[in-house]
């Protein structure tokens, strides 16, 4: 029988799991006025100091399904 040896390197770099599921975008949600699933729009609805608010709405309806607050951490800049 042959034997093959594995190797213990592994070239391929692979994010930490952390970083990897650090930012998910909705495709579908449910609409309580559709009665079902439906693919949705994002929209940016207010920028705040911890971070952008966006809205979910229905494609087909407009109704809003949910928010999610986008918290990046960015450089904050004064305009003197």
């Amino acid at each position: 029988m042959r034997q093959f040896r594995t190797s213990t390197n592994q070239s391929i770099s692979r994010p930490a799991s952390a970083e990897m599921y650090k930012d998910f975008d909705a495709t579908q949600l449910y609409c309580s006025r559709c009665k079902k699933a439906v693919p949705i729009r994002k929209r940016l609805l207010l920028i705040l100091p911890e971070g952008e608010k966006y809205e979910y709405l229905c494609q087909h309806c407009s109704e809003s399904v949910g928010s999610k607050i986008d918290r990046k951490i960015k450089p904050v800049s004064l305009v003197v």
